[in-house]
């Protein structure tokens, strides 16, 4: 059994090009431009808009939320906010977490494998650090890019929600995907 009170403690993880610092209020300005971002919100499936003060309310209170970690992902070298990072949901019985990653679409982002390299960092403290025995995800069938990252992250299909997406009026596959501990 995984105690919910594991991520009281915040942690910092490093990787070579990145931090991932715990989420706070000084990320505002990351985090508020991402939630704006039309092409984030259509790969993240996020249909809700947020008002400024939900959005401070939001990371005020991911500091002190039980059985969850919320990571802001920071380019090392610039120290520029590259997305957010979150393992969720935990289920203490069974030692398993949801998984969410959300990184900005800007052209000095996409493409410089700091998804891949945050994902592994955040699976292998799930596994190694927390003891987890399982990590899910859902992902859109269109996101074949995030598929790839977490193919090569340790992640395998393991079904498919037909349509479960709807964006405009275009329905998608939501394709459910989990790694488990071998240990």
């Amino acid at each position: 059994m995984i105690d919910p009170h594991f991520f009281d403690e915040r942690t910092t993880l490093v990787t070579t090009n990145l931090e991932l610092e715990p989420l706070g209020p000084q990320h505002f300005d990351g985090v508020w431009a991402s939630v704006n971002d039309a092409e984030e919100r259509r790969l993240s499936g996020v249909h809700e808009t947020f008002t400024e003060a939900e959005v401070r309310d939001y990371l005020e209170r991911r500091a002190t939320e039980v059985g969850r970690a919320d990571w802001a992902i920071i380019r090392s070298s610039d120290r520029a906010f590259v997305g957010v990072i979150v393992l969720k949901d935990l289920d203490p019985h069974n030692e398993s977490m949801g998984f969410r990653i959300s990184l900005s679409t800007e052209a000095a982002v996409v493409g410089k494998g700091y998804g891949s390299e945050a994902t592994k960092a955040v699976i292998d403290f799930g596994l190694n650090t927390v003891g987890l025995h399982r990590i899910t995800l859902e992902v859109v069938d269109f996101n074949t890019r995030a598929q790839r990252v977490y193919g090569k992250s340790g992640f395998h299909a393991e079904g498919i929600k037909k349509e479960a997406q709807l964006w405009g009026k275009e329905r998608s596959d939501v394709i459910m995907m989990a790694v488990v501990n071998s240990h």
